[in-house]
């Protein structure tokens, strides 16, 4: 239950990033809310997850999370560049999460 947690804390994180795009400088009340909702779920729910996960772990597959979904939101929608070094970083940044989820107890 903890690595779900983990998981959807790490999702919201993408969800704040991504709406910072949106707030434009928090001039937008909706977007506004929902990056600030997003950012407090994301942090309780990191808050959680360290509860038995090790900090060390836990927050560098939460940042991992957020960064290639966010990456991956930018390559998609945003239709930033996909190029072989950016994906070979991602791919890098998965790797490492997999690596500290399978490396902890």
């Amino acid at each position: 239950m903890t690595w779900i947690v983990l998981i959807l804390a790490g999702l919201l994180e993408v969800v704040w990033a991504v709406g910072l795009k949106y707030t434009e400088g928090f001039s937008k009340l909706a977007p506004s809310v929902l990056t600030l909702a997003a950012m407090a779920g994301s942090v309780g729910m990191l808050g959680l997850a360290l509860r038995t996960l090790p900090l060390g772990t836990a927050y560098a597959i939460w940042t991992g999370i957020g960064t290639v979904g966010t990456v991956v939101y930018g390559i998609v929608v945003l239709h930033e560049p996909a190029s072989i070094v950016r994906l070979t970083c991602i791919a890098m940044i998965v790797g490492g999460i997999i690596g500290l989820k399978v490396s902890t107890a």
